[in-house]
Order: C-alpha cells, then structure tokens, then sequence
C-alpha cells in the first residue's frame, strides 16, 4: 500500500514539473501596444520592447491595447515587424 502512495505521489510531482517547464508566457508591450507570446524571445534592441509576465496589468491611469499577431516580431508603428 505504501509504495502504491509513493509511486502515485511520485507520478503527480513528475506531471506538475513538466507542466511547469513547458509554460513560458508572457505579455511583450513596444509603447502602448502589448501582444501575448508563448515563446521565450531575445527581442532586438532595436526593438524597444518591454516583457512582462503573463498575470502582468498596467495600472489604473494607463492606457495600453492588445493587438495580437503570430509568428515571431514585434509591433513598430502600426506595423508588424518579422525578426
């Protein structure tokens, strides 16, 4: 019975570390415009981007929008720019 507890225990603490590693998230913001991203970028410097976490909010008396798109860039001036 024991060693059924130990192995179970041993397969949930396996499930949550791997759930945990294949999370990487985030909101990236250039200006007032963010989009969310699932992969874990070095953005160009150029790019003037800013990465927070995922639960990240501005704050009460800023204004930001969301403008979503695929792929790997970043917005810069109301366009997509590819990296």
């Amino acid at each position: 019975m024991l060693r059924k507890i130990l192995s179970a225990a041993a397969i949930g603490a396996g499930v949550i570390v791997a759930s945990t590693f294949g999370a990487s998230a985030a909101i990236v913001c250039q200006g007032h415009t963010c989009w969310h991203t699932h992969e874990a970028y070095d953005f160009p410097h150029e790019a003037g981007v800013v990465v927070h976490e995922d639960n990240w909010h501005w704050g009460p008396r800023e204004r930001y929008s969301f403008r979503e798109h695929e792929g790997r860039g970043y917005w810069r001036g109301g366009r997509w720019v590819v990296w």
